[in-house]
């Protein structure tokens, strides 16, 4: 049995304007919950145009709640060490009564490291000022008294129960668990480069483990697990695509310094976990994945094949129409993450 929520999560990577891209990704999130999707994620970047160039999460999404009406909003994620923890909580919670309290709210301790020194901060303090900010968030939310004795207003207090960490480590997942927060993994987890083809599941059913095992009794689990999942109808077009997109990663990987692979397609298909294809294909690979009978949430991404904006339609299309039924997901047009066990 698959996942219980189905959701759509953007870089804001499509190759044009910034504006565009701001209107193809509500284009998308539309289409999304058209398709019956119960959830719509999008990530914050500052600076680098080449990793999505959407520095600010909450004025996109108040945008996007207000071309949609059903599905659940979320950020995957905000570098919280980056920013001021009451301001967050402020605009999140802004955002959550504007949406009719559809705000899901992912963080993060951020992955660009470059990106600290413009903002005054330490990239080596990140998981000090990560967990710091998360707590004063949480108790804004809560009501609690701010230092000089504030409490927030307004306030939307179940957004404490809606709040995810991301993290790409076992330790990561057991501090999220037992937290209990939500757990979001990523389709880009670290490898050892001596290892590079060990499948995605294999590194993250330990970070399940540990997370589960954390979790405080009663708690109902949240793990979002995300993957690159690109449906078509002709697997002509998904190969000539990956051709194209596949090397880009590769190279922009090599420029950074970290572990690229190397190879003919197929070969970097694996080694970056990409399920793609026909319908029958992505059932069948996305089959072979053990940490989805795990996960409460599974949400694909077309990055880092990054097609043309009518194919991302269409495929959100066939993965609600045809992949997601074929693995146990069942549409729900009323559904909510905050209220599935």
């Amino acid at each position: 049995m698959m996942t219980k929520r189905l959701g759509f999560f953007t870089r804001l990577l499509d190759e044009t304007t910034a504006a565009e891209r701001y209107r193809l990704a509500t284009a998308q999130i539309v289409q999304a919950e058209r398709s019956g999707f119960d959830s719509a994620w999008i990530a914050q970047h500052h600076f680098h145009e080449a990793e999505g160039g959407l520095p600010a999460p909450f004025v996109f999404l108040t945008h996007a709640a207000a071309a949609t009406s059903r599905i659940r909003l979320g950020t995957g994620i905000v570098t919280l060490p980056l920013e001021l923890p009451v301001r967050v909580a402020e605009d999140a919670v802004v955002l959550d009564l504007l949406s009719d309290h559809r705000l899901e709210v992912g963080v993060g301790p951020g992955g660009n490291l470059t990106a600290f020194t413009a903002f005054g901060r330490e990239a080596k303090d990140r998981h000090v000022l990560m967990n710091a900010n998360l707590e004063l968030m949480r108790t804004a939310w809560a009501g609690g008294q701010l230092p000089g004795g504030d409490t927030l207003y307004p306030s939307s207090p179940t957004l404490v129960d809606r709040i995810w960490q991301a993290t790409f480590s076992v330790e990561g997942s057991r501090r999220a668990g037992a937290a209990g927060d939500g757990l979001m993994l990523s389709r880009t987890q670290p490898r050892d480069p001596r290892a590079a083809f060990v499948p995605l599941d294999a590194m993250q059913n330990p970070m399940f483990d540990a997370y589960y095992e954390a979790l405080p009794a009663g708690r109902a689990p949240r793990i979002l697990a995300s993957r690159t999942i690109f449906v078509v109808d002709d697997r002509k077009d998904a190969y000539r695509f990956a051709e194209s997109g596949l090397p880009r990663l590769v190279a922009k990987r090599a420029a950074m310094g970290g572990p690229a692979p190397a190879g003919a397609v197929h070969e970097l298909i694996k080694a970056f976990d990409v399920h793609l294809g026909t319908p029958d294909e992505v059932i069948e690979s996305l089959s072979k994945d053990t940490t989805l009978e795990r996960a409460t949430d599974l949400t694909m991404q077309v990055h880092s094949i990054d097609p043309p904006h009518p194919f991302i339609l269409r495929s959100i299309e066939l993965m609600a129409e045809k992949v997601a039924p074929a693995l146990g997901w069942v549409r729900n047009d009323t559904s909510a993450v905050r209220r599935v066990a």
